[in-house]
């Protein structure tokens, strides 16, 4: 069960700042209900305050759903208890009238607590629209600041991902540069070797450096 008075303080709080003020005029979907918001906690850990806050709005959506579905079956029994009256009044059976009133009376007594009853949870429904836009909102400025705490963790490991990348470019261009120089000074060597000494003289060096595990490459 979210805690009342850390949501309280919580909404008290961004309410003072400026975030609540740039939310204002925005329609903020609900955020439990909309499946982009929870795709991006995919990999990001929902902080204490944001759950209690989704807890919240959750609550509110359920009262809402609650009062309306209450609200649906008072009507009815209303309408029921109405029919009721309005039968017992067209029956023209005067033998059984005492009861015939009490019942109405009943009837009546029950439509007035059913009138009441639709009265609070209207008043209630009325009130829920701005008590959800608001918890919600406060949802929305708990997830935007770990959003854009996470945008800047992210772009810091971009950064520093990038330099590494650098550095490693300029070192593979220099070790490139070293194993061609080395290749074309191995060509120069052997070449060399090859017509001074001739084929026959340089097959047998092959031989004994390649046991010696420098083979050479010609």
């Amino acid at each position: 069960m979210a805690n009342e008075t850390e949501i309280k303080a919580n909404s008290e709080k961004l309410e003072n700042g400026k975030f609540m003020e740039a939310l204002s005029d925005v329609k903020v979907p609900l955020l439990p209900l909309d499946q982009k918001w929870h795709h991006l906690f995919m990999g990001i850990e929902k902080t204490k305050e944001i759950k209690a806050a989704e807890e919240k709005v959750d609550e509110l959506l359920k009262l809402q759903g609650k009062l309306n579905d209450d609200l649906k079956n008072l009507k009815k029994v209303k309408n029921n208890l109405m029919s009721s009256i309005v039968d017992n009044m067209d029956d023209s059976d005067s033998s059984d009238k005492k009861q015939r009133d009490k019942k109405m009376e009943e009837n009546r007594k029950l439509i007035d607590e059913a009138n009441a009853k639709m009265e609070e949870i209207e008043d209630r429904l009325l009130e829920l629209p701005r008590d959800l836009d608001a918890a919600n909102k406060v949802l929305m400025v708990l997830s935007m600041d770990i959003c854009y705490k996470k945008l800047r963790d992210n772009a810091r490991q971009i950064e520093e991902i990038g330099s590494w990348i650098k550095k490693m470019r300029v070192e593979l261009k220099k070790n490139i540069i070293i194993k061609q120089a080395n290749e074309h000074k191995n060509e120069e060597i052997y070449a060399y070797m090859h017509d001074i000494l001739g084929p026959r003289a340089l097959d047998v060096f092959d031989l004994k450096y390649d046991e010696d595990g420098q083979v050479l490459d010609n």
